[in-house]
């Protein structure tokens, strides 16, 4: 079968946005879901606090949630404060399998009415997940992916303030504790994973 010019299938490691790149991506051992201010820090909470979460409860993002695990791959949710713990997650899957293992970074971006605006959060998070994987030795990324773990490098020692000057991050400067969790990278060893519409560790 040619391959779809925007599928990535070409590469081991892929970036797309929302559920609509999900579709155009090509089928993948494991997909991360990168929404780093809202499913992923919500899921590391709940994961680092023992507890799950339901997938159902960040509703926003269900969609998402029922398209990945639809594919068929292990849904992990990812971002800045966990990129080398899903790194490592996705490490032992690939040695679990014997097999090279390919991974689709899904960065979730925020619905603006029927549309989906770029999140500068989810697109570095999602570059934090996929330098962490180069750093594993799964470095066989596209030129989407690449560009955003370049883009994560360039500015890691500026994570706090991106985050918190952002857009999303002013929507919300109620909880700006959170954001700057959030930015805080490599603070976590949470890894949720999806299983029975539940995030687990």
């Amino acid at each position: 079968m040619p391959q779809h010019p925007f599928d990535q299938s070409a590469y081991q490691v892929r970036l797309e946005w929302g559920v609509e790149g999900l579709a155009r991506l090509a089928p993948a051992d494991i997909v991360v879901l990168v929404d780093v201010l809202g499913l992923s820090s919500a899921a590391m909470r709940a994961v680092e606090a023992g507890d799950s979460l339901q997938a159902d409860a960040e509703q926003v993002r269900a969609v998402l949630v029922d398209a990945a695990a639809g594919t068929g791959a292990v849904v992990l949710v990812g971002g800045i404060r966990n990129a080398t713990a899903v790194a490592s997650r996705v490490l032992a899957e690939q040695e679990r399998r014997a097999a090279r293992t390919s991974v689709s970074v899904i960065a979730v971006g925020e619905p603006d009415g029927g549309s989906l605006r770029f999140a500068v959060e989810d697109f570095l998070g999602a570059g934090a997940v996929i330098a962490a994987l180069a750093g594993r030795g799964i470095d066989h990324s596209s030129p989407e992916a690449a560009a955003a773990a370049e883009s994560f490098r360039g500015l890691h020692r500026a994570m706090r303030h991106v985050l918190t000057a952002s857009g999303s991050g002013r929507s919300i400067d109620d909880r700006i504790d959170d954001v700057r969790a959030a930015a805080a990278a490599d603070a976590s060893s949470a890894v949720p994973v999806l299983r029975d519409r539940h995030f687990v560790a």
